[in-house]
């Protein structure tokens, strides 16, 4: 059997392992049960392929989503190696063909779905095929404390019994309770060879912020990004159909995904992502798992995720190709008191319920934190050396107060109105700000009445935020999302801890469009002429907008102010075939009047080939009649001067080939001089 090193090489056509891939490899080709925690990226998935080559009989390979499965079987035939998958999207012909190679002992290996292991025919036909290692990717879906929970993971265990094999378990994300739960589900805890390579990806860029008008945070955050691939997680169906929309209208080639889609529709949805470059996905944490992409270069949160787990899951895939990658996530205090209701109205025993709290808390010490993001991030799963200098807190640290004062007002507000008002309500009090329900309550005689008239509602709303996110006051599902004080205000309220709290600068969505906020307000009003320009030539070409030129561009000619279309056709995004489609239109809206150029010339401008080829034409013009204006006129096409200018030849000989005798004697020598000076 060739090495590793060999079937790296000649099957996957990789020089060298990633960092820790070799021993791994080598582990589990051996034959030890292995447990590797690899960040996404990692190339986890070529630690049991690898494998899989080096062993005799077939590697069941346990994995959650087709798409994962489809993914991984293509790159693996493409590569040459017998794979296979047995799911519910298999077609008959792809089903028999599976079976007819497992027959002929040809397949080394078999990716099926978990839910599979149900049926009781899986485990017969497991044994008749000679099983001689089982790989369990995602092994987190395990973990009934994690994130993806699938209770048909739980059979694994069993199926490794019953084999009498060995098995390998990969996954990215797993606590130190998960990757306990893993041991003992899997492997009956005995506990296996165990490779934690650090969950740090240092090429992910990492940012957070409280939601204000999020559908223009999230079209503002993709078109600083436009025509890159990215992925837009939302907590709704619906959402995911909206937001696809807008995106669409803005220019952006987006398409929406979750689970009530026809398995067909969501089935092209994930083959225009992988095909398409520049695609947006909008959609429910139902797409991305498996999706393998290198090249996702942003993803973004519209609203929280369930856990910090999930997360991590999540901006995973973003920048598997190692290059870098950005990230957003927003939230706001109605993120926070679904996720909490979720838990609290759930059917999971208290021991649980107390334990998803912690993870959320987690999540929105991460969300709220003060300093750098990737250190509160990885110290979570254990890590303490970090280096960090790419998250929004390491390049622009917040600006934070004191907030003792105002945390104590709202608690006071809390309890004296017996914890059965929702932060609406309390803020109006704070503000002694009168209405029907308050005179009705008698809450405009309590103590707290107008006592935090100092805060503006927004700033009122980001406390009150914050304080739920510091797991200091809890949505109360009993009493309709009454806000309760937690055992964690306490020494607060008492006076015996202090607070500090980020200053949210919360201003009006409907200030000022998104493009102008890019440029000064000395060009704005250019740039709102330039898009009218583009609009209307859009809407004639029956074309986005974005076909004509992007936004990008149409800043830079803002703030650049192209004179000639030899300036315009250095703006970055004005091409050849635009500049000469569409080049003289945006120079009158900058100059109001744009002088004719020659066809010839315009493909040289922008170039320096183009101010020569003006020389050129200038001394032509002045020996056309010969040097002393008595000869007979005689001059050069505008391709020929083009083509001096290109070529630039270095001596008469070359230029009269170039010319032609009777030109060359009247224009050679002027020619050179001009080609000299040129440099």
């Amino acid at each position: 059997m060739p090495s590793a090193a060999t079937l790296l090489s000649d099957v996957f056509g990789y020089d060298a392992f990633r960092p820790g891939q070799e021993e791994v490899v080598e582990a589990v080709a051996a034959g030890r049960n292995v447990l590797a925690i690899m960040p996404t990226g990692g190339g986890k998935s070529l630690c049991f392929q690898l494998p899989a080559l080096m062993r005799e009989g077939v590697t069941v390979v346990i994995s959650p989503l087709i798409a994962l499965m489809r993914d991984q079987v293509r790159g693996l035939r493409e590569a040459g190696v017998e794979a296979g998958a047995l799911t519910s999207g298999n077609t008959p012909e792809e089903t028999d063909a599976v079976w007819q190679a497992l027959e002929e002992g040809r397949l080394k290996l078999l990716y099926i779905a978990p839910e599979r292991l149900g049926a009781g025919s899986a485990l017969g036909m497991l044994r008749r095929i000679g099983v001689s290692l089982i790989a369990v990717d995602e092994a987190h879906c395990v973990s009934q404390w994690g994130h993806d929970f699938r209770p048909d993971y739980l059979r694994i265990g069993e199926l490794r019994r019953d084999l009498n094999v060995p098995l390998a378990a990969f996954t990215a994300t797993a606590d130190a309770e998960t990757q306990a739960e893993i041991v003992t589900r899997l492997f009956d805890g005995q506990q296996p060879e165990t490779f934690l390579r650090g969950f740090d990806r240092p090429n992910i860029h990492l940012a957070f912020a409280a939601k204000n008008n999020p559908r223009s945070q999230i079209l503002n955050f993709a078109a600083a990004r436009k025509g890159q691939s990215g992925i837009v997680y939302c907590g709704t169906r619906a959402k995911t159909e909206t937001l696809a929309k807008a995106l669409r209208d803005a220019g952006h080639a987006a398409c929406h995904y979750h689970g009530g889609m026809e398995a067909e529709d969501r089935r092209l949805t994930e083959q225009r992502f992988q095909q398409e470059d520049g695609l947006i996905v909008v959609a429910t944490v139902a797409f991305g798992m498996g999706i393998d992409k290198p090249d996702i270069r942003w993803v973004a949160h519209a609203d929280l995720p369930k856990s910090i787990e999930a997360y991590y899951q999540e901006i995973g895939r973003a920048g598997r190709d190692g290059a870098p990658a950005e990230t957003l996530t927003l939230f706001g205090a109605d993120d926070i008191r679904l996720r909490r209701a979720q838990i609290d109205e759930g059917l999971a025993p208290p021991e649980r319920r107390m334990a998803d709290h912690a993870r959320l808390n987690a999540l929105l010490g991460l969300a709220e934190a003060l300093k750098c993001r990737r250190e509160t991030l990885l110290g979570y799963f254990g890590e303490t050396e970090v280096t960090c200098g790419k998250c929004d807190l390491c390049d622009s640290p917040p600006e934070v107060f004191d907030g003792t004062q105002p945390v104590r007002m709202a608690l006071s507000a809390i309890l004296r109105t017996g914890e059965w008002f929702g932060s609406g309500h309390l803020i109006e009090i704070l503000l002694g700000n009168t209405n029907d329900r308050i005179r009705a309550k008698g809450h405009d005689d309590l103590p707290t009445f107008g006592v935090g008239k100092e805060y503006s509602r927004p700033q009122w709303q980001a406390i009150f935020r914050q304080m739920m996110g510091h797991d200091l006051i809890r949505p109360d599902p009993e009493r309709h999302g009454a806000l309760r004080m937690t055992d964690t205000a306490l020494p607060i309220l008492r006076g015996e801890d202090t607070i500090m709290l980020r200053k949210d600068t919360i201003v009006s969505a409907q200030r000022r469009p998104a493009v102008k906020a890019l440029v000064s307000d000395e060009d704005a009003p250019l740039l709102s002429a330039l898009k009218a320009k583009r609009r209307a030539l859009a809407e004639a070409a029956r074309v986005p907008a974005y076909v004509i030129f992007n936004d990008r561009t149409l800043i830079e000619m803002a703030e650049t102010r192209p004179a000639t279309l030899d300036d315009m056709a250095r703006i970055s995004g004005v091409g050849a075939k635009k500049l000469e489609r569409y080049g003289a239109d945006f120079l009158s809206v900058i100059t109001g009047a744009v002088e004719e150029m020659h066809p010839t010339r315009r493909k040289l401008a922008g170039r320096d080939a183009g101010a020569v080829y003006d020389r050129l034409l200038e001394v032509q013009a002045d020996l056309t009649r010969g040097s002393d204006g008595s000869e007979k006129p005689l001059s050069c096409s505008a391709s020929l001067l083009a083509k001096v200018a290109q070529v630039r030849p270095g001596d008469e000989g070359t230029m009269a080939r170039l010319l032609g005798e009777k030109r060359a004697d009247r224009f050679a020598t002027a020619f050179l001089d001009v080609l000299r000076e040129a440099g």
